[in-house]
């Protein structure tokens, strides 16, 4: 016969799932402080701050095309996150681009993480260590310095 407790212990959902879980922890960051997890708010308002560059230099050097700006904008992100680990956007809101897994070279990672994120879609989904998919697929992480 069914219980009711086994009902209710499914409904609750995992075994050793708690609503404290640090964010990053599963990436081996720290909970808070340099090296963590960089706050939601800092990688829109970063991204804004790179758009907006690409969008200068686009107007100023190559007549605002659309397609000039996309192009540029991929470029800022691979040349930036493979030589600083960071975008310039980034770099003003005090975030980086930090490898967590694996050995393979940062322009391949950059390279990954940025076109993935021109897709748009593996950028707005993000797991529970604030890790969106193409972060995820790239083996990165942003975090605060």
């Amino acid at each position: 016969m069914i219980d009711r407790k086994d009902i209710g212990s499914w409904l609750e959902g995992p075994p050793g799932e708690t609503d404290d879980y640090v964010k990053g922890s599963a990436l081996g960051l720290p909970a808070e402080g340099r090296g963590a997890v960089a706050p939601f708010w800092r990688r829109p308002l970063s991204l804004l701050v790179d758009w907006g560059l690409c969008l200068a230099l686009s107007a100023l050097l190559l007549g605002g095309d659309p397609l000039a700006t996309l192009i540029l904008f991929a470029a800022l992100n691979v040349l930036f996150v493979t030589l600083f680990g960071a975008t310039p956007g980034q770099f003003l809101l005090r975030v980086r681009v930090l490898s967590v897994s694996g050995r393979s070279p940062m322009l391949l990672r950059a390279a990954v993480r940025t076109g993935l994120m021109l897709l748009l879609l593996p950028a707005v989904v993000w797991n529970r260590d604030s890790q969106p998919l193409h972060d995820v697929a790239a083996g990165t992480a942003v975090v605060t310095f």
